[in-house]
């Protein structure tokens, strides 16, 4: 699948850096054009991969360069007010050759979280090819007013874009790690999954043509009819042995070679995988079932991609989300692991989105008490009843 992804705002513009990375390492030829936008200089000079000329600034006449504090109203403000300069950027994309666009963002913030939305709905009016939403949720430990703000940005992104992908950072964050390793790891993780999931019938030249081919119709079809999308994964290792054969803990046998397989013991380790996938760790936690479509994709040497392990997989997946639209297909690549990746599409058993909304409600309420609160305090504190001064003006 070819995307145009825009980076929104630092964790948006981090994210597509990682994943033209990610695009070189495997050459996966995922992202036909990366754009990043931001309101802070700082944030835009940090970019590694993403070209000069792609880089957008928006915002320079109300915040000089130097963001919009955590204010996603203002984020969303100066988008409206700069989305040409955005669009002028757009505009050097060769979208006849891009299936998608991908704007990703972290919705906690102020710039991606406010003005995705934004650059979403414009170009929903302007281009006929999907537009869909990569949002990054904060972690619960981030405070009140990212919470707020996740909370009023999905609402917003949700009803913007073909769909929203989502990944929950609360999920995945682990104790004692440093803010900057945590993000690289989360980063990865996104990176990773999703690079497997649209990386999916791609061939180059001498790359083998998957048996079951998974490509980007497939993709749209599944993220079609809107709502919100999570990404499960599992894999397993398989190793060469020096004469270059595969030697394979995945098939529990370290001595077999890739003729000496085991069809039977591969088919239940390929449906074990998608089971993990599955109700392993998503990218945004939630109850499978009822899920409204789903697709899956193995991936990994093709000796291992057993099909009858796939269908089996693709049939107790159908079981488990109570869905008739499950599609599924073959990934072959090099790598030495053999994967799960799973697209949960139309999900809406999703607690954690429940206690975000309960949660910013509260804070919401917390704010406008502290803001009427410290209003009486400056009045009580400037006032004096026995001998009232005069202002200047």
């Amino acid at each position: 699948m070819k995307l145009a992804m825009i980076g929104f705002g630092q964790a948006g513009g981090k994210i597509v850096d990682r994943f033209l990375d990610y695009d070189d390492r495997t050459n996966s030829g995922i992202v036909r054009a990366a754009i990043a936008v931001n309101s802070a200089k700082a944030d835009l000079i940090g970019l590694e991969n993403i070209p000069q000329e792609n880089r957008v600034l928006i915002g320079q006449a109300r915040v000089k360069g130097h963001g919009v504090g955590a204010d996603n109203e203002l984020g969303a403000e100066v988008a409206e007010e700069d989305i040409d300069e955005v669009q002028n950027a757009i505009d050097q994309i060769p979208t006849h050759e891009v299936d998608a666009f991908l704007i990703v963002s972290g919705m906690g913030g102020g710039t991606g979280s406010g003005g995705a939305p934004v650059l979403a709905k414009h170009l929903k009016r302007i281009y006929t090819i999907p537009v869909y939403g990569l949002g990054v949720l904060p972690g619960t430990d981030e405070g009140g007013i990212y919470t707020l703000n996740a909370a009023r940005s999905f609402q917003t992104f949700v009803r913007e874009v073909d769909n929203l992908l989502v990944f929950d950072n609360d999920s995945w964050r682990q104790t004692g790690e440093s803010v900057e390793g945590g993000y690289e790891q989360i980063n990865e993780e996104i990176v990773r999954r999703f690079g497997i999931l649209f990386g999916a019938g791609e061939v180059g030249d001498g790359q083998e043509v998957a048996e079951s081919v998974v490509d980007s119709s497939e993709i749209i079809n599944t993220l079609s009819g809107g709502g919100v999308s999570t990404v499960g994964f599992a894999s397993e290792e398989v190793e060469l042995n020096s004469g270059g054969g595969l030697l394979s803990r995945f098939t529990g046998d370290a001595s077999a070679s890739d003729d000496d397989l085991d069809a039977a013991n591969t088919t239940n380790r390929i449906t074990s995988l998608v089971r993990k996938a599955a109700l392993g760790r998503l990218t945004l936690p939630c109850e499978i079932e009822g899920t409204e479509r789903a697709l899956l994709v193995l991936s990994g040497p093709s000796e291992y991609l057993n099909r009858k392990g796939i269908e089996r997989g693709r049939k107790w997946l159908e079981e488990e989300t109570g869905s008739m639209e499950v599609r599924g297909g073959d990934f072959p690549r090099s790598e030495p692991e053999v994967a799960a990746a799973i697209l949960l599409s139309g999900v809406t058993n999703v607690p954690r989105i429940k206690r975000l909304q309960q949660v910013a409600i509260e804070a919401q309420d917390n704010i406008d008490d502290i803001q009427s609160e410290s209003e009486e305090n400056l009045e009580e504190l400037v006032e004096d009843d026995e001998d009232e001064l005069e202002p200047l003006f």
